[in-house]
Formats: C-alpha cells, sequence, structure tokens
C-alpha cells in the first residue's frame, strides 16, 4: 500500500478521533475541575477521590475499554462504539486533572488565602480573582498532559468498535504494513502536538489575561468537534460491515462491502472486533453484517461442546440465529477456516498427526493466536491427544508465523485457509480423532436490515462462492506480497464472477 492510499483513509478517521478525544476531554474537565476544588478545601475527601483516580491509571486501557462492554450491555444501552470509550477515556483524563489543580490550590500561600477572606470575598470570588490565577500554571499543565494521553489513548477505541486512527494503526500491525502503521502513528502525533500547542497559548493568555490568547484556541476547540458531530449526525445512513483483527477478516469485509456499493449502498468498516463481542454487535444493531465462523459462533455464543459434522452445525446454528437473535445466516461463503496445528517441513519430519506429536511436544514450544489458549479446542485437542508442550507463548495472528520462523515457536495453532501455510512450506498435522470443530465462513446479517431484500439479494453471489484455494491465495497477497484487502477483495470477486 502507498502513502497516498494510507493517507486517503486519514481524513474521516481523523475526524472521529478528533470528536472522540475532545469529547472525552470535555467530561473529563467538567468533573475534574469542581471536584479537584472541592478535594483541595476537604483533604478527607481529596485523598479518597485522588486514590479513586490514581486506581483508574492502572487499569490498563484496553481491559478498562473491555470492562465497559459487558455493564454497558446489563445496561441495555450501546455497549460497543463511541460511548463505552468516551466513559474510558473521560476516566483516564480525571487523574492528571485533578492531581494538578489539587496541587495548585494547595501551593498558594496560605497568608494570600487569609488576606481575601479578611477583605470580606467570597468563596466564588477568591476562587475566581486569587486561588485561580495563582493555581492556572499548574492547573493547565494536568490539562494538557490528560489531552495528550487522550489523544494518544483514543487510538485503542478501535477494539470496541469506535472509528479512529487506530484502525489504520491496529490493521497495519495484523498486515504488517508499516506505511499504515506509521501514517496511523504521525497522525496521532501531530494532532497531539496541534493540541498541546493550542493549551499552551491558551494558558499563556490566561496567565498574562490577553483575552484573545485563550479564547481563540478555546473557540477553535469547541468549534472543530461541534462541526465535525453536526456533519456525522447529518451523514446518509451507512450498512455497517463488521471484522474481526486479521488479514482475511480486512478481505470478507471489503468483498462484501464491494457488492454492497455496486447495489447503491454507502458502507462502513467497524474493523479489529474481538470474538467475544462481534456477534453481539450484530445482534445488538452496532454491526449490520459480518462473516464469522461456524466453531466460533458454537462454542463461544452457543456453549456447545460437542463436535458434530459441520453440515449439522451449519443448520444448528441458522436456526439458532434467527429463533434467539434475529440475526439471518446465508449460509457458507464456500471455505473453512479452521484451527489446525502446523510445522515448518524441516522440523515435522516423521510427526505426520498430533498423535506424533505427543512423544516429542515436551521439548517443544507452541505458539497461538491471543485466545486459542482459552478456547475448547485447545482443551480437546490437549485431552484427547495428551499434549504437553515445555512452553505454551501466545502472539497477534501475524506475529504467530514470524515465531515459527524465527524458531521462538515449534508448532503454531494456524488457520487452514491462511495462505502462509503453503508459502512457508508448512506441515498442517492431522487430527485422527476428529476433535477439532467445524470453521465454516458464514455470511450474518442482523436484526436491522434482515427486512432488506435488496441488500440480501446483493449478498447472495456470494454464498459457496469463496474456495479455500482462493481464500489462501488472498490472504498471501495480504499477509507477504503487502497488497491492501481492497486490491485481494476485487480479485477474490473477479474469481468468483468467472468460477460461477
Amino acid at each position: 500500500m502507498s502513502w497516498t492510499d494510507a493517507f486517503e483513509r486519514v481524513p474521516a478517521l481523523l475526524a472521529s478521533h478528533i470528536l472522540l478525544a475532545a469529547s472525552a476531554m470535555l467530561v473529563g474537565l467538567i468533573v475534574s475541575l469542581p471536584l479537584g476544588v472541592f478535594a483541595a478545601r476537604h483533604v478527607r475527601f481529596g485523598r479518597l477521590v485522588l486514590g479513586f483516580a490514581s486506581v483508574v491509571q492502572t487499569i490498563p486501557s484496553l481491559a478498562l475499554l473491555a470492562l465497559f462492554y459487558p455493564l454497558l450491555l446489563a445496561l441495555g444501552t450501546q455497549a460497543l462504539g463511541f460511548l463505552p470509550s468516551l466513559l474510558a477515556l473521560s476516566l483516564y483524563a480525571l487523574l492528571p486533572i485533578l492531581r494538578n489543580t489539587v496541587d495548585g490550590l494547595n501551593a498558594i500561600d496560605p497568608a494570600i488565602a487569609e488576606a481575601a477572606d479578611g477583605i470580606g470575598m467570597t468563596p466564588w470570588q477568591k476562587l475566581e480573582l486569587v486561588e485561580g490565577p495563582l493555581a492556572i500554571t499548574a492547573v493547565m499543565g494536568g490539562v494538557r498532559t490528560a489531552a495528550v494521553w487522550t489523544i494518544g489513548g483514543a487510538t485503542l477505541s478501535t477494539t470496541v468498535g469506535q472509528p479512529s486512527l487506530g484502525d489504520i494503526i491496529f490493521s497495519g500491525l495484523q498486515t504488517q504494513n508499516w506505511v499504515l502503521v506509521l501514517t496511523g502513528c504521525m497522525t496521532s502525533a501531530a494532532l497531539a502536538l496541534v493540541v498541546d500547542a493550542m493549551l499552551a497559548s491558551a494558558q499563556h493568555g490566561l496567565q498574562n489575561r490577553r483575552r484573545w490568547r485563550w479564547i481563540v484556541p478555546l473557540a477553535v476547540a469547541t468549534m472543530v468537534p461541534a462541526g465535525i458531530a453536526i456533519s456525522q449526525s447529518t451523514r446518509a445512513p451507512m450498512i455497517t460491515i463488521g471484522a474481526k483483527n486479521f488479514s482475511e477478516q480486512y478481505i470478507l469485509a471489503r468483498l462484501i462491502g464491494g457488492r454492497l456499493e455496486a447495489a447503491g449502498y454507502d458502507v462502513r468498516y467497524k474493523e479489529n472486533l474481538g470474538s467475544a463481542v462481534v456477534f453481539s454487535a450484530l445482534s445488538g444493531g452496532d454491526v449490520d453484517v459480518y462473516v464469522d465462523y461456524a466453531g466460533t459462533l458454537w462454542a463461544n455464543e452457543m456453549k456447545r461442546r460437542d463436535v458434530v459434522s459441520r453440515d449439522v452445525i451449519n443448520r444448528t446454528i441458522a436456526d439458532w440465529a434467527s429463533t434467539r437473535h434475529g440475526v439471518i445466516s446465508l449460509g457458507s461463503i464456500g471455505f473453512e477456516n479452521a484451527y489446525a496445528l502446523v510445522m515448518r517441513g524441516d522440523r515435522a519430519r516423521g510427526i505426520k498427526t498430533l498423535a506424533d506429536l505427543k512423544s516429542v511436544a515436551p521439548d517443544l514450544t507452541l505458539g497461538s493466536d491471543l485466545e486459542f489458549f482459552d478456547r475448547p479446542e485447545w482443551k480437546s485437542i490437549r485431552e484427547a491427544y495428551d499434549l504437553r508442550f515445555a512452553k505454551t507463548r501466545a502472539f497477534s495472528p501475524t506475529f504467530m508465523y514470524n515465531a515459527l520462523k524465527s524458531g521462538d515457536a515449534d508448532v503454531i495453532s494456524a488457520f487452514s485457509s491462511d495462505g502462509r501455510i503453503a508459502a512457508d512450506k508448512l506441515v498442517i498435522l492431522g487430527d485422527p480423532k476428529g476433535v477439532v470443530l467445524g470453521y465454516d465462513a458464514l455470511l450474518l446479517v442482523g436484526p436491522t436490515v434482515t427486512h432488506d431484500r435488496r441488500l440480501v439479494k446483493a449478498l447472495q453471489p456470494l454464498i459457496g462462492a469463496v474456495s479455500v484455494s482462493n481464500m489462501q491465495r488472498a490472504n498471501l497477497m495480504v499477509d507477504v506480497e503487502k497488497q491492501s484487502p481492497g486490491d485481494a477483495a476485487r480479485w477474490l470477486e473477479r474469481e468468483a464472477v468467472r468460477n460461477k
């Protein structure tokens, strides 16, 4: 992907990023400043609230975002997208503003405060005319720190379905497309520098009582996000296409998007969603259509542990999704993407199946994607073949293959439709006991659009249209040849039309 292609994705994502970061900062300021003033005047309360803010800072950003998902879901409100991102980032903005406000007010000479009281100032007059101007340097230092943190943290909102500059950063990391990664990082850094410069100008204006020096930055900081919010609220309705956090999902999302755009729909993408949330996003209306895998739905959503034939799994999932969630399964796109343990060809001599692996496993390291070790497939494989590895390590899907090449892993839990299996001459270990579930790629349509016959008709030609060999080739185009998911999707579309 060229720099031009990468920067074409920036404007829309930057607008969403600015709106989210500005909203979180506004909430942070509204909460932190009054709390800071009250905490400075009430010591015990101050210790309590500062302790809470400090605890929030110890929670990893991704974990905090994820924690809001089940909470909001239980409350019956928007569990993905803007709201959980806003709440998490607002909490992160609290500590620097709150602490600096308290420190700034406590640093004022008590004699000055007593003098203000002596001439009969009210608490508000004392804050406005005496304490505020003296503490403004410390307070603005906290605001500037919070703003930079918030802009950086907003990139993680992509993991809960909120568009941001994190979309291109995460996509670039997963596909090892460093042009995308650098584009996202540089844009986020530039935004942070611009905002920090604006706040520095406002700080100077407040300190020296030069109104234009703080009014202008404040006006810009208010008007830009407000304009973005208005433009997004008046935008025509779009079909939202979901995708998980690996190359195949990016490709399939754009394959779906291409079909819908050709049918006259406007589309947008919510990528890098985790397996634990993406189906809920579909059934809850945050996503309208996406591709999921039968085994994932069977084990994760339906909580089934039995292993049955692929046809039975697919039919049962279709009935369950329709009856319980109003979701329609249009059927399999045509290929299966199952878990498969693989080894390098030069290391797999004499090892052809999982049963053969048992005797050598105690000397080997098993690498997997970030969720395999928590999935029932791993438990079934481990128990059925009595596998006991010397070490297990988790990687992102892309770096998992690099670990196999470098020797950091001896065996990995690959995906059967991944083009790197053939390209790297990897050996798929057979499953003679048949303990691995079927993983047909199912095209799912959410309840918000199931009534749209034109949309369903536009997607119907994708059923059975993608062979596993073509999917492997498309994945290879992205993962190894560094072509864009859109290019790979267009190639898949041409192959599907040619083979019909």
